[in-house]
């Protein structure tokens, strides 16, 4: 039988987000505040409601997973939210869009994100995991720190929004470009771009950013990935020309498979992996006349003659892989490392839904373009808390030994835990149930920050 309960408020004050305290005390460790309370904003002198005041409360509605101007509305009374964040006074949704939409064309605001969100990853020494890389004729392998580019369309159908137009994924939208350092996926870099640009257009300039704010966060030797979309002698050219090792897919084009497949045989090696699919991959030392140096092109052709049920095929399929890279391993290794730049596909995934932005909020393109900045800083911040949660085992559930924690479980088990809020003698205090499953993780990352 279900119980009957009594419902009745109560004079304390109640929270249900005090895992807000790690994000204030990440934010606090940064220059945040000061730099964009100095920034100059036209038309405004002295602004009733401080620059910081609305990143940061923004911020705070991000790392809940709300995007939405409106939900800082319920928040304006919250005494908790403005002092977990260091909020001095609390904004509105009016003047928060106001003061976006005034700050967002300069481009300030946004340099001001990147580069604080790499220097906060670097002071809090966030766990960076690379990739171990076995060179031909090497015994000690070569630790390379994945730094992964790419393009993901962000559905915004229906909607008459600044700079929406068709995308190549056949929906309206925007297409943003991102950039992802070591296999936890830190944003280092993000630009938003209108639907229809082309996947190449302003790729050089991207790449430079993301490779300058990689550097700022870690010193080991970058490998830079990206689709056959970036397949570009300006790419290349400036990896070649930095210094940076990359891998980056080939764009076959027109170029027949099947003069491949017979390449393939003739000079590459060959396994058969089951009845009816064979294998075929080798590499070669090229100097295309657009490139500056000579690269390594790695090729790798699968024939079957039959499905995996034995069923035969009266034509041949010919599946064909090309790689453009300045690594010298095993030809197998790159291909599996290539298959791991899929990868960012789940970090697109968490910034769409789990922070939601995919529609984003402004009907203006620069101010959709500040907010996805700070959604990028917010996705960092959930990403830090989440790599450093996972360093103890001292969460509640018991499950498998995890890499890496999703933005939703970070969200869901130590952004909204509840707390009494107590004010007393000039102190602060969370005061948590008897029982809260979460507290012990909280409280160790709490201190572990301070």
């Amino acid at each position: 039988m279900v119980a009957k309960f009594t419902l009745e408020t109560s004079s304390d004050y109640l929270t249900s987000r005090a895992g807000l305290i790690l994000v204030g005390k990440l934010l606090a460790e940064t220059k945040l505040f000061g730099r964009l309370n100095r920034s100059v904003i036209d038309n405004i002198k002295v602004p009733l409601i401080s620059n910081a005041d609305n990143v940061v409360a923004y911020l705070g509605l991000l790392c809940q997973g709300k995007s939405d101007f409106d939900h800082i509305e319920p928040f304006r009374q919250d005494r908790f939210f403005a002092k977990a964040l260091g909020i001095r006074k609390m904004t509105s949704a009016p003047t928060l869009r106001q003061r976006f939409d005034q700050a967002a064309p300069c481009g300030q605001w946004q340099r001001v994100l990147l580069e604080e969100s790499a220097d906060l990853l670097k002071k809090f020494h966030a766990p960076l995991s690379p990739i171990p890389i076995h060179r031909k004729k090497e015994e000690t392998p070569v630790s390379y720190m994945p730094l992964d580019l790419d393009v993901s369309p962000f559905d915004n159908s229906g909607t008459q929004k600044e700079g929406v137009s068709r995308t190549y994924k056949g929906f309206d939208g925007y297409s943003p470009f991102f950039g992802y350092l070591g296999q936890e996926g830190y944003c280092v870099n993000v630009a938003l771009r209108e639907g229809k640009t082309n996947v190449q257009k302003h790729a050089d300039d991207f790449i430079d950013m993301a490779v300058r704010y990689a550097k700022r966060v870690t010193d080991t030797p970058l490998l830079l990935r990206m689709d056959g979309g970036n397949d570009a002698a300006d790419n290349i050219n400036y990896c070649l020309d930095h210094n940076v090792d990359f891998l980056i897919k080939r764009n076959p084009r027109k170029e027949s498979p099947e003069k491949w497949l017979a390449f393939a045989k003739r000079e590459g090696r060959s396994i058969e992996e089951r009845a009816g699919k064979t294998v075929y991959w080798g590499s070669e030392t090229v100097h295309p006349e657009r490139f500056i140096k000579p690269v390594q092109l790695v090729y790798h052709v699968t024939e079957r003659t039959a499905e995996r049920d034995g069923q035969l095929l009266l034509v041949p399929e010919i599946e064909l892989n090309l790689f453009w890279t300045t690594l010298t391993c095993e030809e197998e290794q790159i291909l599996a490392l290539y298959k791991d730049h899929a990868t960012s596909e789940q970090f697109h995934s968490e910034i769409k839904s789990e922070l939601d932005l995919e529609r984003l909020p402004s009907g203006k393109f620069d101010t959709n373009d500040l907010v996805l900045h700070l959604g990028a800083f917010a996705y960092n911040l959930l990403r830090l808390i989440g790599q450093i949660a996972l360093t103890e085992p001292d969460a509640p559930t018991k499950k498998k030994k995890v890499f890496r924690q999703r933005i939703r479980t970070v969200i869901q088990d130590l952004m909204l835990i509840s707390a009494r809020f107590v004010t007393h003698a000039r102190t602060l205090k969370l005061c948590f149930g008897r029982w809260s499953p979460w507290f012990p993780q909280l409280h160790r990352i709490y201190r572990q920050l301070s």
